[in-house]
């Protein structure tokens, strides 16, 4: 029988009645390291400085937003009966992909206002958008959530991961597959794939077609491990449906729109 393990406390600082719990921390810096990246970045390849902080601005809030619409929308005969519970992002339940189509709409309405190469924005942000999701799957650790099915300890050990993470993979009394790191390490990869694309000097958008393409092939493997997907139908993961149209769809544009002739700036040019 496995000794009581204490998971780690979920509650980065509390002041008063206002509390900050590590999920929201941990997604913040997320966002503010790929800000700082996008940023540098972006002077390096000729946009005013303040591109990326007015972009946020309006992206962060909107992908909050579009991201719990999504989840919830998914979970609606849980949440139906529990409204009171729906602004209550701190406890997890956001989904990446409705993240995504926020930060996308949001991105192109930006680049049309201010008069910028929407492609070009895109590749910009792809390695700050993979490098915060590397980042944003710690907060699911810190709620011992988006795990997957049970194993041992021992085949945790066998991964040679630490004993506070080992720990916090035993919940309800079973030892859990680790998903949040496995996708952790896939972005962390991908984000050191998009570097050394970006010397590869590709045509413009082919950066960020390469970013979908890459998160949507990890996320396709590791959601079928996980236990808490959103469900399309009884057997079909919505997750595993939106990465294989993603893919489909970055595939398209990559060759549309060089068959077409819409992509013949690079991206350093």
């Amino acid at each position: 029988m496995e000794p009581a393990i204490e998971p780690l406390d979920r509650v980065f600082l509390q002041l008063g009645p206002i509390t900050i719990y590590w999920y929201g921390v941990i997604i913040g810096t997320g966002v503010l390291i790929g800000l700082w990246l996008a940023t540098r970045e972006s002077v390096r390849r000729g946009l005013p400085k303040e591109t990326f902080v007015d972009l946020v601005l309006f992206a962060v809030p909107i992908a909050i937003v579009c991201a719990r619409a999504y989840y919830v929308l998914f979970e609606w005969d849980y949440y139906s009966k529990h409204l009171a519970e729906i602004p209550k992002i701190w406890q997890g339940g956001l989904a990446i992909h409705g993240g995504l189509i926020g930060v996308v709409a949001t991105g192109a309405v930006f680049a049309q206002v201010r008069g910028l190469p929407f492609w070009k924005l895109a590749d910009i942000a792809a390695p700050s958008i993979i490098l915060g999701q590397a980042i944003g799957r710690w907060g699911n650790f810190m709620n011992q959530e988006a795990h997957g099915g049970p194993v041992s300890r021992e085949f945790l050990e066998n991964l040679y991961l630490p004993d506070w993470i080992i720990n916090q993979m035993y919940i309800n009394g079973q030892y859990w597959h680790p998903t949040f790191l496995y996708e952790s390490l896939w972005n962390l990869v991908g984000f050191c794939l998009l570097l050394w694309l970006r010397r590869v000097n590709l045509r413009r958008g082919e950066l960020f077609l390469s970013y979908v393409i890459w998160y949507s092939l990890g996320r396709f493997w590791i959601e079928g491990m996980r236990t808490d997907s959103l469900m399309l139908a009884e057997h079909l993961r919505m997750a595993q449906v939106m990465s294989i149209t993603l893919i489909i769809i970055a595939l398209v544009l990559w060759m549309v729109r060089r068959a077409k002739g819409w992509a013949r700036e690079r991206y350093m040019d």
